[in-house]
Protein backbone atom coordinates (compact mmCIF):
# COMPACT_ATOMS: atom_id res chain seq x y z
CA UNK A 1 0.00 0.00 0.00
CA UNK A 2 0.83 3.58 -0.52
CA UNK A 3 1.84 5.84 2.80
CA UNK A 4 1.95 8.56 3.49
CA UNK A 5 2.82 10.04 6.91
CA UNK A 6 2.05 13.64 8.22
CA UNK A 7 3.12 14.75 11.42
CA UNK A 8 -0.01 16.39 13.25
CA UNK A 9 0.10 18.72 16.59
CA UNK A 10 -2.94 19.63 18.63
CA UNK A 11 -4.34 20.02 22.08
CA UNK A 12 -3.84 17.65 24.05
CA UNK A 13 -6.94 15.11 24.80
CA UNK A 14 -8.03 15.30 28.74
CA UNK A 15 -8.38 11.63 29.95
CA UNK A 16 -9.60 10.17 33.43
CA UNK A 17 -8.23 7.27 35.10
CA UNK A 18 -9.23 4.53 32.35
CA UNK A 19 -10.11 2.66 35.91
CA UNK A 20 -12.15 5.01 37.60
CA UNK A 21 -14.32 5.27 34.32
CA UNK A 22 -14.66 1.88 33.85
CA UNK A 23 -16.28 1.35 37.69
CA UNK A 24 -18.12 4.90 37.30
CA UNK A 25 -19.45 3.31 33.48
CA UNK A 26 -20.40 0.11 34.98
CA UNK A 27 -23.10 1.42 37.44
CA UNK A 28 -24.54 3.59 34.25
CA UNK A 29 -24.54 0.32 31.69
CA UNK A 30 -27.00 -0.96 33.99
CA UNK A 31 -29.08 2.66 34.59
CA UNK A 32 -28.96 3.03 31.26
CA UNK A 33 -28.61 0.05 29.33
CA UNK A 34 -31.99 0.54 27.54
CA UNK A 35 -31.78 4.02 26.51
CA UNK A 36 -30.49 3.03 22.93
CA UNK A 37 -29.01 6.61 22.38
CA UNK A 38 -27.38 9.14 24.50
CA UNK A 39 -24.22 11.35 25.26
CA UNK A 40 -20.85 10.72 25.78
CA UNK A 41 -19.79 13.07 28.67
CA UNK A 42 -16.52 13.38 30.39
CA UNK A 43 -17.30 10.49 32.87
CA UNK A 44 -18.20 7.61 29.44
CA UNK A 45 -15.26 5.60 29.33
CA UNK A 46 -15.28 6.47 25.50
CA UNK A 47 -15.40 10.24 26.41
CA UNK A 48 -10.85 9.71 25.41
CA UNK A 49 -11.64 7.98 22.73
CA UNK A 50 -13.95 9.64 20.88
CA UNK A 51 -12.22 12.84 21.50
CA UNK A 52 -9.24 11.43 19.56
CA UNK A 53 -11.72 10.39 16.74
CA UNK A 54 -12.61 13.89 16.48
CA UNK A 55 -9.61 15.26 16.65
CA UNK A 56 -8.16 12.46 14.13
CA UNK A 57 -11.11 12.95 11.76
CA UNK A 58 -10.45 17.20 11.64
CA UNK A 59 -7.43 16.57 10.06
CA UNK A 60 -7.71 13.53 7.87
CA UNK A 61 -10.39 15.81 6.21
CA UNK A 62 -8.46 18.35 5.93
CA UNK A 63 -6.21 17.24 4.47
CA UNK A 64 -8.38 16.30 1.15
CA UNK A 65 -9.64 19.66 1.32
CA UNK A 66 -6.06 20.83 1.37
CA UNK A 67 -5.38 18.20 -1.65
CA UNK A 68 -8.40 18.40 -4.22
CA UNK A 69 -8.95 15.39 -5.97
CA UNK A 70 -8.08 14.13 -9.21
CA UNK A 71 -10.23 14.30 -12.06
CA UNK A 72 -10.43 10.74 -12.38
CA UNK A 73 -9.88 7.80 -9.69
CA UNK A 74 -6.68 5.90 -10.19
CA UNK A 75 -5.72 2.67 -9.11
CA UNK A 76 -3.45 3.82 -6.43
CA UNK A 77 -6.13 6.27 -4.89
CA UNK A 78 -7.87 2.51 -3.88
CA UNK A 79 -4.77 1.32 -1.97
CA UNK A 80 -3.66 4.90 -0.84
CA UNK A 81 -3.17 5.02 3.02
CA UNK A 82 -2.30 8.11 5.27
CA UNK A 83 -0.84 8.54 8.53
CA UNK A 84 -1.21 11.38 10.53
CA UNK A 85 0.42 11.65 13.95
CA UNK A 86 -0.98 13.47 16.79
CA UNK A 87 -0.03 14.31 20.66
CA UNK A 88 -1.48 11.07 22.41
CA UNK A 89 -2.37 8.98 19.17
CA UNK A 90 -1.94 8.10 15.33
CA UNK A 91 -4.61 8.17 12.81
CA UNK A 92 -5.00 6.26 9.18
CA UNK A 93 -6.87 6.77 6.84
CA UNK A 94 -7.66 4.40 3.84
CA UNK A 95 -8.51 5.15 0.63
CA UNK A 96 -8.87 8.88 1.27
CA UNK A 97 -9.66 10.04 -2.77
CA UNK A 98 -12.12 7.33 -3.64
CA UNK A 99 -14.13 7.81 -0.11
CA UNK A 100 -14.21 11.78 -0.89
CA UNK A 101 -14.90 10.79 -4.08
CA UNK A 102 -18.25 9.24 -2.79
CA UNK A 103 -19.10 11.71 -0.16
CA UNK A 104 -18.73 14.19 -3.35
CA UNK A 105 -21.21 12.57 -5.60
CA UNK A 106 -23.62 12.67 -2.43
CA UNK A 107 -23.92 15.93 -2.42
CA UNK A 108 -21.66 16.58 0.60
CA UNK A 109 -18.92 19.16 1.00
CA UNK A 110 -15.45 18.49 3.01
CA UNK A 111 -16.55 21.69 5.12
CA UNK A 112 -19.89 20.27 6.12
CA UNK A 113 -18.52 16.86 6.74
CA UNK A 114 -15.80 18.29 9.18
CA UNK A 115 -18.29 20.10 10.80
CA UNK A 116 -20.10 17.34 11.60
CA UNK A 117 -17.54 14.59 12.70
CA UNK A 118 -15.87 17.51 14.62
CA UNK A 119 -18.45 19.59 16.45
CA UNK A 120 -17.91 20.60 19.48
CA UNK A 121 -20.85 18.83 20.75
CA UNK A 122 -20.12 15.16 22.05
CA UNK A 123 -20.68 11.92 20.15
CA UNK A 124 -23.73 10.14 21.08
CA UNK A 125 -23.15 6.06 21.86
CA UNK A 126 -25.87 3.70 20.86
CA UNK A 127 -26.70 0.76 22.57
CA UNK A 128 -28.47 -2.40 20.08
CA UNK A 129 -29.86 -5.30 21.00
CA UNK A 130 -27.04 -6.46 17.98
CA UNK A 131 -25.10 -9.83 18.93
CA UNK A 132 -22.41 -7.98 17.30
CA UNK A 133 -19.20 -6.69 19.58
CA UNK A 134 -19.05 -3.74 17.61
CA UNK A 135 -18.81 0.24 19.31
CA UNK A 136 -21.31 2.27 17.91
CA UNK A 137 -21.22 6.09 17.69
CA UNK A 138 -23.19 9.11 16.02
CA UNK A 139 -22.51 12.11 15.39
CA UNK A 140 -23.69 14.60 17.73
CA UNK A 141 -26.13 16.26 14.72
CA UNK A 142 -26.82 12.44 14.24
CA UNK A 143 -26.00 12.69 10.12
CA UNK A 144 -23.00 10.12 10.92
CA UNK A 145 -23.14 7.19 12.39
CA UNK A 146 -19.18 5.69 13.54
CA UNK A 147 -18.54 2.19 14.08
CA UNK A 148 -15.93 -0.39 15.17
CA UNK A 149 -14.78 -2.83 12.65
CA UNK A 150 -12.42 -6.02 12.92
CA UNK A 151 -9.23 -6.24 10.86
CA UNK A 152 -11.05 -9.06 8.47
CA UNK A 153 -13.96 -6.65 7.77
CA UNK A 154 -12.39 -3.68 7.22
CA UNK A 155 -10.13 -5.80 4.63
CA UNK A 156 -13.27 -7.69 2.91
CA UNK A 157 -14.33 -3.55 2.40
CA UNK A 158 -11.45 -2.26 0.99
CA UNK A 159 -10.65 -5.44 -1.37
CA UNK A 160 -14.32 -5.07 -2.33
CA UNK A 161 -14.01 -1.29 -2.38
CA UNK A 162 -13.91 -0.81 -6.39
CA UNK A 163 -16.98 -3.20 -7.02
CA UNK A 164 -19.25 -1.02 -4.46
CA UNK A 165 -18.14 2.28 -6.17
CA UNK A 166 -19.09 0.78 -9.12
CA UNK A 167 -22.32 -0.70 -8.08
CA UNK A 168 -23.06 2.92 -6.58
CA UNK A 169 -21.99 4.16 -9.90
CA UNK A 170 -24.64 2.08 -11.98
CA UNK A 171 -27.41 2.55 -9.36
CA UNK A 172 -27.49 5.72 -8.10
CA UNK A 173 -30.26 5.50 -5.62
CA UNK A 174 -29.13 2.31 -4.28
CA UNK A 175 -30.12 1.23 -0.49
CA UNK A 176 -27.04 0.19 0.21
CA UNK A 177 -25.38 1.50 3.01
CA UNK A 178 -23.11 4.77 2.12
CA UNK A 179 -19.68 4.41 3.73
CA UNK A 180 -18.00 7.73 3.47
CA UNK A 181 -14.26 7.01 5.63
CA UNK A 182 -12.56 3.48 6.85
CA UNK A 183 -9.90 4.46 9.92
CA UNK A 184 -7.97 3.12 12.18
CA UNK A 185 -6.58 4.90 15.33
CA UNK A 186 -3.53 3.59 17.83
CA UNK A 187 -3.54 5.02 21.20
CA UNK A 188 -0.49 4.41 22.98
CA UNK A 189 -0.68 1.18 25.59
CA UNK A 190 -3.66 0.04 23.61
CA UNK A 191 -4.95 -2.47 21.15
CA UNK A 192 -5.65 -0.30 17.61
CA UNK A 193 -8.70 0.54 16.58
CA UNK A 194 -10.23 0.18 13.01
CA UNK A 195 -13.85 1.80 12.14
CA UNK A 196 -15.67 3.01 9.40
CA UNK A 197 -17.59 6.02 8.81
CA UNK A 198 -21.24 5.83 7.27
CA UNK A 199 -24.37 7.99 6.23
CA UNK A 200 -26.87 7.53 8.94
CA UNK A 201 -30.20 6.09 7.30
CA UNK A 202 -32.61 7.37 9.90
CA UNK A 203 -31.48 10.72 9.37
CA UNK A 204 -33.22 13.00 10.60
CA UNK A 205 -34.75 10.78 13.14
CA UNK A 206 -36.76 13.70 15.47
CA UNK A 207 -40.39 12.57 14.43
CA UNK A 208 -39.36 8.68 13.71
CA UNK A 209 -42.15 6.52 15.26
CA UNK A 210 -40.87 2.53 15.44
CA UNK A 211 -37.52 1.07 14.37
CA UNK A 212 -36.95 -2.26 12.82
CA UNK A 213 -33.82 -4.42 11.80
CA UNK A 214 -35.21 -7.00 9.78
CA UNK A 215 -33.63 -10.55 8.08
CA UNK A 216 -36.18 -12.54 6.79
CA UNK A 217 -36.47 -15.17 9.46
CA UNK A 218 -37.72 -16.18 12.70
CA UNK A 219 -35.41 -17.25 15.47
CA UNK A 220 -33.93 -14.92 17.83
CA UNK A 221 -36.04 -12.09 15.55
CA UNK A 222 -38.31 -10.92 18.44
CA UNK A 223 -37.56 -7.62 20.64
CA UNK A 224 -39.92 -6.46 23.49
CA UNK A 225 -40.99 -2.70 22.75
CA UNK A 226 -40.21 -0.11 24.84
CA UNK A 227 -43.00 0.92 27.29
CA UNK A 228 -45.69 2.87 26.02
CA UNK A 229 -45.10 6.71 26.43
CA UNK A 230 -41.04 6.28 27.04
CA UNK A 231 -38.46 7.80 25.52
CA UNK A 232 -36.47 4.38 24.68
CA UNK A 233 -35.12 3.54 22.02
CA UNK A 234 -35.47 0.04 21.19
CA UNK A 235 -35.00 -1.47 17.34
CA UNK A 236 -37.20 -4.08 16.81
CA UNK A 237 -36.98 -7.33 14.43
CA UNK A 238 -38.79 -9.44 12.17
CA UNK A 239 -41.34 -10.86 14.31
CA UNK A 240 -42.37 -7.21 15.65
CA UNK A 241 -43.33 -6.33 12.10
CA UNK A 242 -46.20 -8.95 11.49
CA UNK A 243 -49.58 -8.04 10.30
CA UNK A 244 -47.82 -4.62 9.25
CA UNK A 245 -46.73 -3.59 5.86
CA UNK A 246 -44.75 -1.02 3.94
CA UNK A 247 -47.42 1.45 2.47
CA UNK A 248 -46.13 2.43 -0.75
CA UNK A 249 -48.86 1.99 -3.41
CA UNK A 250 -47.10 3.08 -6.50
CA UNK A 251 -43.64 3.22 -5.65
CA UNK A 252 -43.84 -0.41 -4.34
CA UNK A 253 -42.59 -1.95 -7.77
CA UNK A 254 -39.08 0.61 -7.31
CA UNK A 255 -38.58 -0.81 -3.65
CA UNK A 256 -39.09 -4.40 -5.24
CA UNK A 257 -36.78 -3.99 -7.95
CA UNK A 258 -33.94 -2.22 -5.86
CA UNK A 259 -34.17 -4.53 -2.85
CA UNK A 260 -33.37 -7.39 -5.58
CA UNK A 261 -30.69 -5.46 -7.33
CA UNK A 262 -28.62 -4.23 -4.28
CA UNK A 263 -28.71 -8.06 -2.49
CA UNK A 264 -27.88 -9.87 -5.57
CA UNK A 265 -24.72 -7.67 -5.76
CA UNK A 266 -24.20 -9.09 -2.00
CA UNK A 267 -24.75 -12.67 -3.26
CA UNK A 268 -22.15 -11.57 -6.08
CA UNK A 269 -19.78 -10.99 -2.58
CA UNK A 270 -20.80 -14.21 -0.73
CA UNK A 271 -22.14 -12.76 1.88
CA UNK A 272 -25.43 -12.89 4.20
CA UNK A 273 -26.68 -11.82 7.71
CA UNK A 274 -27.14 -7.98 6.03
CA UNK A 275 -30.01 -6.49 7.73
CA UNK A 276 -33.17 -4.94 5.90
CA UNK A 277 -33.26 -1.21 8.26
CA UNK A 278 -36.72 0.09 8.21
CA UNK A 279 -38.31 3.11 10.32
CA UNK A 280 -41.32 5.22 9.29
CA UNK A 281 -43.14 8.30 10.45
CA UNK A 282 -46.16 10.17 9.50
CA UNK A 283 -46.74 12.43 6.63
CA UNK A 284 -47.49 15.98 8.16
CA UNK A 285 -50.41 17.68 6.10
CA UNK A 286 -48.09 19.82 4.22
CA UNK A 287 -46.30 17.12 3.16
CA UNK A 288 -49.68 14.88 2.05
CA UNK A 289 -50.03 17.34 -0.85
CA UNK A 290 -47.37 17.79 -3.90
CA UNK A 291 -47.79 20.76 -6.25
CA UNK A 292 -46.55 20.58 -9.77
CA UNK A 293 -43.78 22.70 -9.04
CA UNK A 294 -42.40 20.34 -6.24
CA UNK A 295 -42.64 17.57 -8.43
CA UNK A 296 -40.57 19.23 -10.74
CA UNK A 297 -37.73 19.77 -8.22
CA UNK A 298 -38.32 15.74 -7.81
CA UNK A 299 -37.15 15.36 -11.00
CA UNK A 300 -34.34 17.53 -11.42
CA UNK A 301 -33.53 15.45 -8.63
CA UNK A 302 -33.58 12.50 -9.93
CA UNK A 303 -33.42 12.61 -13.42
CA UNK A 304 -30.73 15.45 -13.75
CA UNK A 305 -27.18 13.45 -14.84
CA UNK A 306 -25.23 13.17 -11.95
CA UNK A 307 -21.93 13.63 -10.56
CA UNK A 308 -20.09 10.03 -10.71
CA UNK A 309 -18.61 7.89 -7.78
CA UNK A 310 -15.44 7.63 -9.36
CA UNK A 311 -15.22 10.76 -11.46
CA UNK A 312 -14.87 14.64 -11.05
CA UNK A 313 -18.26 15.85 -12.58
CA UNK A 314 -20.47 18.65 -11.23
CA UNK A 315 -21.04 18.01 -7.52
CA UNK A 316 -24.64 17.62 -8.18
CA UNK A 317 -26.42 14.32 -6.65
CA UNK A 318 -29.46 12.47 -6.88
CA UNK A 319 -31.01 14.50 -4.12
CA UNK A 320 -29.05 17.72 -5.02
CA UNK A 321 -30.38 20.23 -7.35
CA UNK A 322 -27.52 23.00 -8.26
CA UNK A 323 -28.96 26.27 -7.52
CA UNK A 324 -29.00 27.95 -10.65
CA UNK A 325 -31.22 25.19 -11.97
CA UNK A 326 -33.90 25.86 -9.75
CA UNK A 327 -34.03 29.27 -11.87
CA UNK A 328 -35.30 26.79 -14.52
CA UNK A 329 -38.40 26.12 -12.89
CA UNK A 330 -40.46 28.54 -13.82
CA UNK A 331 -40.32 28.52 -16.95
CA UNK A 332 -40.46 24.75 -17.12
CA UNK A 333 -43.93 25.53 -14.93
CA UNK A 334 -44.84 27.75 -17.50
CA UNK A 335 -44.29 25.16 -19.97
CA UNK A 336 -46.33 22.44 -18.28
CA UNK A 337 -49.43 24.35 -17.27
CA UNK A 338 -51.39 22.42 -20.18
CA UNK A 339 -50.28 18.59 -18.11
CA UNK A 340 -51.32 21.41 -14.68
CA UNK A 341 -55.03 21.44 -16.39
CA UNK A 342 -54.96 17.97 -17.39
CA UNK A 343 -54.39 16.50 -14.01
CA UNK A 344 -56.50 19.51 -12.03
CA UNK A 345 -59.14 17.89 -14.22
CA UNK A 346 -58.28 14.44 -13.21
CA UNK A 347 -58.74 15.13 -9.65
CA UNK A 348 -61.26 17.76 -9.46
CA UNK A 349 -59.72 19.28 -6.27
CA UNK A 350 -57.51 22.25 -7.78
CA UNK A 351 -54.42 19.72 -8.04
CA UNK A 352 -53.54 19.35 -4.51
CA UNK A 353 -54.58 15.34 -4.49
CA UNK A 354 -51.50 13.69 -3.74
CA UNK A 355 -52.30 10.13 -5.00
CA UNK A 356 -53.81 11.71 -7.94
CA UNK A 357 -50.71 13.46 -8.50
CA UNK A 358 -48.34 10.56 -8.42
CA UNK A 359 -50.51 8.34 -10.55
CA UNK A 360 -49.87 10.85 -13.03
CA UNK A 361 -46.58 12.26 -12.75
CA UNK A 362 -44.12 9.90 -14.45
CA UNK A 363 -46.04 10.43 -17.75
CA UNK A 364 -46.21 13.95 -17.31
CA UNK A 365 -43.25 15.12 -15.77
CA UNK A 366 -40.68 12.96 -17.93
CA UNK A 367 -41.66 15.09 -20.72
CA UNK A 368 -40.04 17.92 -18.62
CA UNK A 369 -37.29 15.49 -17.87
CA UNK A 370 -35.99 14.46 -21.15
CA UNK A 371 -34.15 17.21 -22.11
CA UNK A 372 -31.79 16.58 -19.08
CA UNK A 373 -31.61 12.79 -18.95
CA UNK A 374 -32.23 9.46 -21.14
CA UNK A 375 -35.17 8.30 -19.77
CA UNK A 376 -34.13 4.89 -20.54
CA UNK A 377 -30.95 5.37 -18.58
CA UNK A 378 -33.19 6.12 -16.31
CA UNK A 379 -34.84 3.00 -16.22
CA UNK A 380 -32.17 1.35 -16.12
CA UNK A 381 -30.46 2.59 -13.34
CA UNK A 382 -34.11 2.19 -11.28
CA UNK A 383 -34.09 5.66 -10.56
CA UNK A 384 -37.09 7.07 -9.16
CA UNK A 385 -38.61 10.65 -7.80
CA UNK A 386 -36.76 11.19 -4.50
CA UNK A 387 -38.55 13.04 -1.91
CA UNK A 388 -37.55 16.57 -1.24
CA UNK A 389 -36.25 15.89 2.21
CA UNK A 390 -32.90 15.38 3.73
CA UNK A 391 -31.28 12.23 2.88
CA UNK A 392 -33.28 11.69 0.17
CA UNK A 393 -31.43 8.51 -0.66
CA UNK A 394 -32.85 6.46 1.77
CA UNK A 395 -35.82 8.12 2.24
CA UNK A 396 -39.56 6.67 0.13
CA UNK A 397 -42.89 9.00 0.98
CA UNK A 398 -45.45 6.22 0.83
CA UNK A 399 -49.04 7.96 0.98
CA UNK A 400 -49.76 8.26 4.67
CA UNK A 401 -46.08 7.45 5.88
CA UNK A 402 -42.45 7.71 5.30
CA UNK A 403 -40.31 5.34 5.79
CA UNK A 404 -36.31 4.87 6.33
CA UNK A 405 -34.83 2.12 4.45
CA UNK A 406 -31.55 1.08 3.69
CA UNK A 407 -29.02 -1.83 3.66
CA UNK A 408 -26.47 -2.38 6.34
CA UNK A 409 -24.02 -4.65 7.92
CA UNK A 410 -22.65 -6.28 4.82
CA UNK A 411 -19.19 -7.75 6.13
CA UNK A 412 -20.23 -11.50 6.86
CA UNK A 413 -18.65 -13.69 4.38
CA UNK A 414 -19.99 -17.63 4.01
CA UNK A 415 -16.98 -19.06 4.89
CA UNK A 416 -16.03 -22.34 6.86
CA UNK A 417 -17.21 -21.10 10.64
CA UNK A 418 -20.86 -19.91 8.82
CA UNK A 419 -21.68 -23.32 7.23
CA UNK A 420 -20.76 -25.46 10.22
CA UNK A 421 -23.09 -22.75 11.94
CA UNK A 422 -25.43 -23.51 9.46
CA UNK A 423 -25.33 -26.97 9.95
CA UNK A 424 -25.27 -26.33 13.48
CA UNK A 425 -28.79 -24.75 13.15
CA UNK A 426 -30.43 -26.92 11.17
CA UNK A 427 -30.20 -29.38 13.63
CA UNK A 428 -31.09 -26.93 16.75
CA UNK A 429 -34.22 -24.95 14.79
CA UNK A 430 -35.93 -27.72 12.48
CA UNK A 431 -38.80 -26.20 10.38
CA UNK A 432 -37.60 -22.99 11.28
CA UNK A 433 -36.30 -20.27 9.44
CA UNK A 434 -32.29 -18.57 11.32
CA UNK A 435 -29.99 -16.29 9.21
CA UNK A 436 -27.32 -18.18 8.79
CA UNK A 437 -28.48 -19.29 5.04
CA UNK A 438 -26.18 -19.37 1.96
CA UNK A 439 -26.18 -16.55 0.28
CA UNK A 440 -28.45 -17.37 -2.53
CA UNK A 441 -31.03 -18.31 -0.27
CA UNK A 442 -30.96 -15.04 1.70
CA UNK A 443 -30.99 -13.14 -0.79
CA UNK A 444 -33.76 -14.78 -1.97
CA UNK A 445 -35.53 -14.83 1.44
CA UNK A 446 -35.17 -11.04 2.15
CA UNK A 447 -36.63 -10.31 -1.58
CA UNK A 448 -39.23 -12.29 -0.52
CA UNK A 449 -39.76 -10.88 2.67
CA UNK A 450 -40.32 -7.20 1.36
CA UNK A 451 -42.54 -8.28 -1.28
CA UNK A 452 -44.98 -10.26 1.02
CA UNK A 453 -44.60 -6.99 3.59
CA UNK A 454 -45.20 -4.07 1.29
CA UNK A 455 -48.47 -2.79 -0.56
Amino acid sequence: MNRTEMEMSGPSVSRHSRSVKSKRWGGLRQQWKLLGLFEIDQQHEFYSLTCMMKEGLFAAVQNTIDNPLPDELCEDDFSLEVTQIHKDFRMETYAGPVFASLRRSLGMTEKEYQQSLSSEGSYLQFISNSKSKADFFLTNDKQFFLKTQNKREVRFLLSNLRIYMEHLEKYPHSLLVKFLGVHRIKIAHQRMKYFVVMQSVFYPDDRITARYDIKGCEVSRWTDPAPEGSQIIVVLKDLNFDGQFIQLDQQRPWLLRQVEIDTAFLQTLNVLDYSFLLAHQPLHQDELSQNLATLIMRTKKSVNATSSPTHAASPTVPGAVAEEDSILLSAELNCATTQCHTTEMHCGNGGTDNTCLEGDRIEQLSRVGTESADLQEFQAQNRRLLPNFKNPLHVIDGPEHRYFIGIIDIFTVYGFKKRLEHLWKRLRHPGQSFSTVSPPAYYLRLCQWVQDHTK
